[in-house]
C-alpha cells in the first residue's frame, strides 16, 4: 500500500499537470484553431490506431501484469523476461501492418461517404499504430517494475507539450494542416522512442532467453494468459474507441469532433484513477501470488472509496459548471451538453468500484474478464445502433453510459460471488449525500457574467462544502490525514 500511495500521489500530480495542458490544447485551442472536421480526423486516427495496437500486443500486456511476479529477480535481470517483450514488439508490429492492409478496404468503405478526410489520411495510421503498440507494451513493463511515473510523464506531459507546440506552428502558418498531422503523429510517437532509449541506457534490454527457467507449467500459464489477453485486447480496445468510430461512420467527422472535444470533460473524472490503478495492478498481482486475500480486500476497499470521493467531487463540479463549459467552447458545441451528464454518471460509478478490473485480470479467474468485455462490445454496438439515430451525439453518450454501467455491475457481482469481496458500505451513501448537498449549494449562487469569476466562486463553494463535510464525516481516514496534513502545511 505504501508503494501505491507514493506512486499514486506522484502520478496524480503529474497527470493533473498533463490534464491542464491537454485541457488548454483540446478544449480551448483546438476548437478555436481547427475545424470540427479536422478535430474529428485527429480523434478518429487515434481511435483506429489504438484498436489496431491493442490487438497487436498479442495479449502480452496481460502476461506482463499477471506473470511477471514469477520472473521478478533484479540481480538476474528478471530471468531475461525482456526477451519476450522484445519479440512481442517485433512480431506485433509486423502483425499490425498486416492487419491494416487486410482491413483497409473495409475501413475505406464505411468511412468514404461521411468521413472522406479520414480516408485521405488513412496511411498515416501505420506509424501511429506501431508506436502506440510499442508504448502500450513498454509502459506496462515499466509498471510492473514499479516505475509507473515515467510513462505518465512522457505520455501525459511531454506528449501534450509537443502537441501544443505543433498546434502553435500551425497557427502561425509554419505548418499547413498536413504538416500539423505529421507533427501530431511524431508527438504521439516520441514517448515510445524515449522508453526504448531509456531501456538501452539502463541495461534492461535482453534478447537472449533463459530457457532453463521456463517450466512446462509456467509456459502453459503464459500461453493461456496471452491467448485470453488477445481476446480481451480485441474486444476491449474496440469498446474503448468504438463510440468515436461509429460516430464518424454513422454521422460525420464534424460530429465526431464535437463528441471528442466534449468527452474531455467527463474523462477528467477518471484522471485520479489512472496513476493509482496502474501501480495497484502490480501490487494485486503480487498479492495473488502470495494468496494474500486480506491485502487484495484492503486495496479494493481503499481504491473504491477514495476514487469515489474524488470522482464525485469532479462530477459535481463539472455539471455545476456545464453552462460555463459551453461559454469556453466555440458556438456549435452545445450539442454535446448531455455527453457530460450521461458519461459523467457512468464514470463516477466506475470510479466507485476501484480496482475491480485489476482484481479479476490478475486472478486465476482472469478468463471471465474476456467474456465480460465481449458482452460489453455487443451491448455497445447494439446500443449505438439504437441511440445514435434517435439522439445523435447524446445517443452515443447514452449508449456508452448504459454499457459501462452494466459492465461495471457484472464485475462487482462476479468478484462478490467468486472471492466474497465487495467494496461498499454505509460510507458510500454518506459520500453521495455530501455530493448532493454540494451541488444544491452551487445552485444558490447566481449566474455571473464574468466567466472566470463564476467558475472560481462556483467551484470554490463546491470544493469547500464537499471537502469540509468529507472531513467532518470521516468517511476516509486516508483522505482526512492527507487534507489535515495539507492544512497544517499552510498554517
Amino acid at each position: 500500500m505504501g508503494i501505491i500511495k507514493k506512486q499514486g500521489i506522484q502520478g496524480s500530480i503529474i497527470l493533473y499537470i498533463g490534464v491542464f495542458i491537454g485541457f488548454l490544447t483540446s478544449s480551448v485551442f483546438f476548437p478555436k484553431i481547427l475545424t470540427k472536421e479536422e478535430i474529428g480526423l485527429i480523434a478518429t486516427l487515434v481511435s483506429y490506431s489504438t484498436v489496431f495496437a491493442q490487438v497487436s500486443t498479442l495479449g502480452f500486456n496481460s502476461v506482463i501484469v499477471r506473470m511477471f511476479s514469477y520472473f521478478r529477480d533484479q540481480e538476474n535481470k528478471h530471468n531475461n523476461f525482456f526477451f519476450f517483450v522484445f519479440w512481442v514488439i517485433i512480431i506485433g508490429s509486423l502483425f499490425s501492418i498486416l492487419l491494416f492492409f487486410l482491413f483497409k478496404k473495409i475501413i475505406i468503405k464505411i468511412n468514404i461517404d461521411n468521413s472522406p478526410l479520414f480516408v485521405e489520411y488513412l496511411y498515416y495510421l501505420l506509424p501511429l499504430i506501431v508506436f502506440t503498440l510499442v508504448f502500450f507494451i513498454l509502459d506496462t513493463y515499466y509498471t510492473v517494475l514499479f516505475k509507473t511515473v515515467r510513462g505518465i510523464v512522457l505520455k501525459e506531459v511531454l506528449q501534450r507539450v509537443l502537441i501544443l507546440l505543433a498546434l502553435y506552428f500551425y497557427y502561425i502558418y509554419l505548418l499547413n494542416f498536413r504538416g500539423f498531422v505529421i507533427a501530431y503523429i511524431i508527438a504521439l510517437s516520441i514517448p515510445s522512442l524515449i522508453l526504448i532509449i531509456t531501456l538501452f541506457v539502463e541495461g534492461e534490454i535482453v534478447i537472449k532467453p533463459k530457457l532453463n527457467f521456463i517450466t512446462k507449467n509456467l509456459s502453459r500459464s503464459m500461453f493461456s494468459v496471452g491467448l485470453f489477453g488477445v481476446l480481451t485486447s480485441i474486444v476491449g480496445s474496440a469498446n474503448v474507441q468504438i463510440d468515436k468510430a461509429m460516430a464518424s461512420s454513422m454521422m460525420s467527422l464534424d460530429t465526431t469532433g464535437i463528441y471528442a472535444t466534449v468527452l474531455i470533460f467527463p474523462l477528467l473524472i477518471k484522471i485520479p484513477s489512472r496513476a493509482l490503478l496502474r501501480i495497484a495492478s502490480a501490487i494485486i498481482a503480487e498479492a495473488w501470488k502470495r494468496d494474500d486475500l486480506s491485502e487484495i480486500k484492503k486495496v479494493y476497499h481503499e481504491t473504491s472509496i477514495n476514487q469515489y470521493i474524488v470522482g464525485l467531487l469532479v462530477f459535481v463540479g463539472l455539471w455545476s459548471n456545464v453552462d460555463n463549459i459551453f461559454r469556453i467552447l466555440p458556438v456549435g458545441y452545445e450539442a454535446g451538453r448531455y455527453v457530460i451528464l450521461f458519461l459523467g454518471i457512468a464514470f463516477t460509478f466506475e470510479m466507485a468500484t476501484g480496482a475491480s478490473n485489476n482484481i479479476i485480470a490478475t486472478s486465476r479467474e482472469y478468463k471471465y474478464l474476456t467474456w465480460f468485455v465481449a458482452i460489453m462490445l455487443v451491448l455497445v454496438v447494439i446500443s449505438n445502433l439504437i441511440f445514435i439515430p434517435l439522439y445523435e451525439i447524446s445517443g452515443v453518450a447514452i449508449a456508452s453510459a448504459i454499457t459501462l454501467i452494466l459492465f461495471t455491475l457484472m464485475k462487482i457481482v462476479f468478484i462478490y460471488r467468486k472471492f466474497k469481496m465487495q467494496p461498499f458500505n454505509i460510507k458510500f451513501i454518506y459520500i453521495s449525500g455530501i455530493g448532493g448537498v454540494a451541488y444544491l449549494c452551487s445552485l444558490l449562487i447566481p449566474f455571473l457574467n464574468n466567466l472566470v469569476l463564476d467558475i472560481i466562486i462556483r467551484s470554490g463553494m463546491i470544493s469547500v462544502v464537499f471537502l469540509l463535510l468529507i472531513i467532518l464525516s470521516s468517511v476516509s481516514k486516508e483522505l482526512n490525514d492527507k487534507l489535515i496534513k495539507i492544512k497544517n502545511t499552510f498554517k
